[in-house]
């Protein structure tokens, strides 16, 4: 996998205050995305589509989880109706809407994606992007350049 996978990032790792209503909530709404639980152990569990990428756990320390200003997790989604099926997903397992689903033009052309907060009020995002147009405006150019 480690030959393959175009990510930098080996897995992101969220605090929760309540596990069992935290573990629900990202259940069904990763879900909507093709994630899955891949991993548990006491307090702390994985999803992924393949391997444990995305992690909700209770501290480590014992201390109570905390939010990252300016922080928030982004999933990527493999079409527009995926972003609106995370959306309500989310709203319907009780999180808060920081964005109906979309474009945002000042994220560029080939994006479209929703914003959420979750039971915890970790703000999560889903986003699909249109490769072919993404390659076509940003990659190429510079390939040609």
């Amino acid at each position: 996998m480690s030959e393959t996978n175009p990510s930098i990032l080996s897995h992101v790792s969220i605090g929760t205050n309540d596990f069992d209503a935290a573990s629900a909530f990202y259940a069904k709404v990763l879900a909507t995305l093709g994630c899955r639980e891949i991993m548990r152990h006491p307090g702390a569990v994985a999803f992924g589509r393949e391997y444990p990428e995305f992690w909700v756990q209770t501290p480590i320390n014992g201390q109570p989880a905390t939010l990252g200003n300016g922080s928030h997790f982004g999933f990527v989604a493999p079409d527009k109706a995926s972003v609106h099926a995370f959306h309500e997903a989310a709203l319907a397992a009780g999180g808060q809407d920081e964005g109906q689903p979309g474009p945002r033009p000042d994220y560029g052309e080939p994006y479209y994606g929703c914003f959420v907060r979750d039971l915890d009020g970790h703000k999560i995002e889903a986003a699909y992007w249109d490769m072919e147009l993404m390659y076509e405006l940003y990659v190429e150019p510079h390939e040609h350049g």
